[in-house]
């Protein structure tokens, strides 16, 4: 296949586990009336959602390995219908955060196994473009889902989300059975028994570049989440936006991300991948702690915040794709695993950070602004130490 068809259907494939984020967020606060919840409750339909998401990668990654690429893509998906059938039908908040998770568990599938693919078709700056391009295929979410998802409450309740979920679980299907081939090879295939896991999970823990890529990409994502999770109620409670209102200011923050994600390859190429995440991890840091300050000294405007915001996603943009592909790289004999793990790593930290500081929520945009810029500071950290471990290997093997 083509990169550029690979890079479509991949990419198609990947962007419904985003979807059933960014679709429903315009409801959150419907939901929250509906089902007489208040906002740290359904803030838990998030948390379950990408806990699930990032602990099942464990187990997709590894059944990868295993049995080829498209068994685990039909199974998963398949279980995120059925959880998506469930969340239409949900009598109670329990309910609705029960098959959230459930979703979570499915779609998992469709974000680690993709990943793993593009580690069986190329390495170093080819994978970053193919990556890049999926993610552009994937960028539609922030940019039509909302939309879409208010749309949908124009004409009916926030139920009807969820029924249409199900009908794009049932498209994915159809896709990935009918479309997508099988990448890797029988003798590449590592049979699933715990004495592989206990040595890959050994390999990969012990590895200070892989853990600390991860993690720099772990705590950038983590702001994301936050973002996420907060700024339905930020942008209706303290600007007074509706859900259409709503979905255009998130697209117009999603935007800067996955732009600049785009320019991910490019620019490692030209100047290197460590120089890309350097510099994207500096200006994250930089522009989250400026609109911090911003906000402090007054300037609380709606257009102060989303292009804050949009300044910070367009350097994470850059962070997300290299950390991904440079973590993955010297590891393709266990590359399911290893895409597992890292988005296990990933989804967990940005569960727990959204956890723990959604009792500082009031509201308004500053709780939200300030743990986005200790998340951008923590990943800033992170990157300067790995990347110096970095340099220091490449000079000893130089010398």
């Amino acid at each position: 296949m083509s990169l550029f068809r690979t890079a479509l259907i991949l990419g198609l494939l990947s962007a419904v586990g985003p979807f059933a984020i960014d679709m429903y967020l315009p409801a959150m606060p419907a939901i929250a009336a509906g089902l007489g919840a208040d906002v740290a409750t359904i803030q838990l339909t998030l948390i379950a959602y990408f806990v699930a998401f990032g602990v099942a990668q464990l187990f997709y990654g590894p059944w990868a390995d295993q049995s080829g690429r498209k068994l685990p893509i039909f199974v998963g998906t398949s279980v995120f219908l059925l959880a998506s059938v469930g969340c239409a039908v949900a009598p109670s908040i329990k309910w609705l955060v029960a098959f959230r998770a459930l979703q979570g568990l499915g779609g998992a599938v469709l974000m680690v196994v993709p990943r793993a693919i593009i580690r069986d078709l190329h390495t170093g700056p080819a994978a970053t473009r193919l990556m890049a391009m999926v993610m552009l295929v994937i960028s539609v979410s922030p940019m039509l889902a909302p939309l879409i998802g208010s749309g949908v409450l124009a004409v009916g309740d926030w139920r009807m989300i969820f029924w249409i979920l199900a009908i794009a679980a049932l498209c994915s299907l159809s896709l990935s059975t009918l479309v997508l081939p099988e990448t890797l090879a029988e003798e590449h295939r590592v049979p699933v028994n715990l004495g592989n896991l206990l040595r890959g999970a050994n390999v990969l823990l012990r590895d200070p570049v892989f853990m600390g890529l991860t993690f720099v990409g772990a705590f950038g994502f983590a702001s994301f989440m936050v973002f996420i999770a907060s700024a339905s109620f930020v942008y209706s409670a303290q600007f007074g936006l509706g859900p259409t209102g709503f979905s255009l200011a998130f697209a117009l923050n999603s935007i800067g991300f996955f732009a600049a994600s785009q320019a991910a390859g490019p620019l490692g190429q030209r100047w290197g991948a460590l120089a890309v995440i350097r510099w994207a991890a500096l200006g994250f840091a930089g522009f989250a702690l400026l609109l911090v300050v911003a906000l402090l000294a007054g300037f609380e405007s709606l257009g102060t915040v989303i292009a804050g915001l949009f300044l910070a996603n367009a350097c994470l943009g850059l962070i997300i794709p290299t950390t991904m592909v440079m973590a993955l790289d010297p590891h393709g004999e266990i590359a399911g695993m290893a895409s597992s793990l890292g988005g296990t790593l990933q989804m967990v930290t940005g569960g727990v950070v959204v956890a723990l500081t959604g009792g500082f929520f009031d509201g308004t945009a500053l709780p939200m602004v300030i743990t986005i810029a200790g998340c951008a500071l923590a990943s800033l950290v992170l990157a300067v130490m790995t990347l110096r471990s970095m340099e220091r290997s490449a000079n000893q093997i130089a010398g």
